[in-house]
């Protein structure tokens, strides 16, 4: 190779050189633009909702000074209230009972209503804040303007008849799918601690959304609005847990089907023999006449007996009874 030809060859050489370096950092820059947006998309994470904290003094103005005449329910728990505040926002405050927070003082109230303020589901009805002060307890909740499934049934003359077996079928699917969510859907998971008819709202297209979830730390061992609606083991110190919501939305079920209270307890005596027994249209409710095709009506109360008549470790999970729920609700 002469001298020319070598200055060539390394010219060349050189030049190669350079095209790589630089098609080495188009590439990388290229990577870089590809990366960005997938980086992004990775560090977003969805914001919890957390319970806004209400001054004493505008929980007092939303309600007029609590005035009578805008309790819309009265519970085991507290008294509700339809709030209007300064925004124009309606919302459901429940003002716990004096001898509640007597009881509870020091409990952690506010730590308790910012972790069950997270539960948010179409058949749940979400916490959206609390507030608290010497001798004052309050939670304030979505105001949905629905009616209790215990109204349907007990309180008004003609609301059983607007329950046919289709709705009451909804209702027990949407009020499962709701209890489920708290139990497995939730972390942490929340116990409901009293379920029954009248913790259950009902809209004007039957979906079913629970209400009251998590409030039992308020009211451990008062009996009244409970018994019946929990299991022997919770008296006997074991206290509310997901076995005990099971049973109560046992009860919820045998109340669907039979139209009956559950007078506590008595309910399950009279209907887990006729369930046992077969006699299906014995435990059905008289006022709705009995459809030709009673197979779902026939899984529905089995299902309720396995949640009432089994002891804490043979029941069934929330999880297990939606699912069956679920399968009723779309046959």
């Amino acid at each position: 190779m002469n001298h020319s030809e070598h200055i060539a060859y390394l010219f060349v050489i050189a030049l190669l050189s350079t095209s790589v370096v630089v098609l080495g950092v188009v590439l990388s820059l290229l990577l870089l633009c590809k990366k960005k947006p997938v980086q992004s998309q990775e560090t977003v994470t969805p914001i919890k909702p957390s319970a806004q904290v209400y001054p004493l003094t505008n929980i007092d103005a939303a309600t007029d000074g609590f005035n009578h005449r805008r309790i819309v329910g009265e519970g085991r728990l507290g008294t509700v209230y339809a709030a209007i505040f300064e925004k124009g926002e309606i919302a459901a405050v429940k003002r716990i009972h004096s001898r509640h927070v007597l009881s509870n003082a020091g409990f952690g109230f506010s730590r308790i209503l910012r972790s069950i303020s997270s539960a948010q589901h179409p058949n749940v009805v979400p916490i959206i804040g609390y507030s608290e002060g010497p001798g004052e307890r309050i939670i304030v909740m979505e105001f949905v303007g629905m009616v209790c499934l215990d109204f349907y049934l007990h309180q008004n003359p003609e609301g059983a008849s607007l329950l046919d077996w289709n709705h009451r079928l909804k209702i027990a699917a949407g009020a499962a799918k709701g209890l489920e969510y708290l139990h497995e859907g939730v972390a942490p998971n929340i116990v409901h601690g009293c379920v029954k008819a009248s913790n259950i709202l009902i809209d004007v297209n039957f979906c079913a959304r629970i209400c009251d979830y998590g409030l039992s730390f308020l009211a451990p061992q008062e009996k009244r609005g409970l018994v019946g609606y929990v299991d022997d083991e919770y008296w006997r110190g074991s206290g509310a847990c997901k076995e005990s919501d099971v049973y109560g939305f046992g009860i919820v079920l045998l109340e669907l089907l039979s139209g009956r209270l559950c007078e506590e307890g008595r309910l399950v005596n009279w209907a887990l023999p006729l369930i046992k027994e077969m006699r299906i249209s014995e435990l059905l409710d008289p006022g709705l006449v009995i459809p030709v095709d009673i197979r779902a009506l026939v899984r529905l109360a089995k299902v309720a007996s396995a949640c009432v008549g089994n002891s804490r470790k043979s029941r069934p999970s929330i999880c297990q009874v939606a699912t069956i729920l679920s399968n009723l609700e779309m046959d």
